[in-house]
């Protein structure tokens, strides 16, 4: 049988589920080559909207998923996301389509969970400023994956900007829902996030650079999550991307779809053979992760399939336990001789 899960029971189910952990975990199988995740392929056509078929296969978890994802950027003039997907999730062992689930609120929350692994691996410990540049949903998710995690203990300041006050507003109000003592304070200009963040994660959908390499500080970790999957889209200009160490979260799919590594690299910020160090790596104990206070660390967020998967499997599971969702057989149970 086939698990169908809309994303309003997915929202309901996540907060049963340890995001932060599964997400840990298979950067972990990914970093001793535990799973297979290719690069993701582009579908483009003649309008402006692509969709990208992210695909991975975990032994560990027993399951193969294909994610679909449509960037449209059209959709914001119609009152409609930007960006849609739908996860198929099928039984390595039979083959067998064991879920479709929406991918709405699992790209949501697996992103911010990335980064709070990400945090936790290359930031200071004792770092106590969080930086936000977009104040949206995900900025949102990011707050409450970090502070879930308690990734960076000392966390006690969040400085956000956004260019839409209303965005601010409901930003504040829902942070304050689950962490009303936390500080939030509203900044005008992007420049003051940078400057006074320990942490900063920048997540927005920007085409041109954002932040500047020039107003990055000695000991900060950033976490470059917002632009979208296209090759010149981009929030960091290549002085951030090679001010310091840089780790991203898959090689082969950062060098598909990041704008951010790939301007850099065009504009020779980083050399060609720039040797791409992955979080798994760093998760998985094989490379180091930040090796002094001093350094300044950038996560290159692009998201991965495997991502998904993790959290996925963990909602099917729940789903299943709880008795959420519709059931639906797609396939005869066995083949006539």
């Amino acid at each position: 049988m086939t698990l169908v899960l809309a994303s309003t029971e997915i929202a309901d189910l996540l907060s049963g589920v340890d995001v932060f952990a599964a997400v840990e975990a298979v950067h972990a199988d990914l970093g001793i080559g535990g799973m297979t995740q290719p690069a993701p392929a582009t579908l483009a056509g003649s309008d402006d909207t692509v969709f990208l078929p992210m695909a991975v296969r975990s032994d560990r978890l027993g399951l193969a998923a294909v994610k679909l994802m449509a960037d449209v950027p059209g959709n914001t003039a119609r009152g409609l996301p930007s960006q849609r997907s739908t996860i198929v999730v099928s039984s390595v062992e039979t083959g067998e389509c064991v879920a479709v689930l929406d991918g709405a609120m699992i790209t949501r929350v697996r992103t911010a969970a990335a980064s709070a692994v990400a945090t936790r691996h290359l930031a200071r410990p004792d770092s106590r400023v969080l930086g936000l540049v977009g104040a949206g949903n995900l900025a949102v998710e990011h707050v409450r994956a970090l502070r879930a995690a308690r990734v960076a203990p000392q966390l006690d300041h969040v400085v956000v900007w956004s260019r839409s006050s209303s965005t601010v507003d409901r930003f504040v109000a829902a942070v304050g829902d689950f962490a009303p003592g936390l500080a939030v304070t509203v900044v005008d200009d992007v420049r003051t996030v940078v400057e006074s963040s320990d942490v900063l994660c920048t997540l927005t959908p920007s085409v041109e650079p954002i932040v500047r390499g020039a107003w990055l500080h000695a000991g900060q970790h950033v976490n470059a999550v917002g632009a979208r999957p296209r090759p010149t889209h981009r929030e960091l200009d290549g002085a951030a991307m090679a001010r310091g160490t840089l780790v991203v979260d898959g090689a082969a799919t950062a060098r598909a779809k990041s704008g951010d590594l790939l301007e850099a690299l065009r504009e020779g910020a980083l050399p060609t053979d720039t040797r791409l160090r992955e979080l798994g790596e760093i998760v998985a104990g094989i490379a180091p992760g930040r090796v002094s206070a001093h350094e300044v660390t950038v996560f290159d967020s692009v998201g991965l399939a495997a991502q998904d998967l993790a959290v996925a499997a963990a909602v099917i599971d729940l789903a299943r336990a709880r008795g959420v969702g519709d059931e639906h057989r797609l396939a005869p149970v066995a083949v006539s001789a």
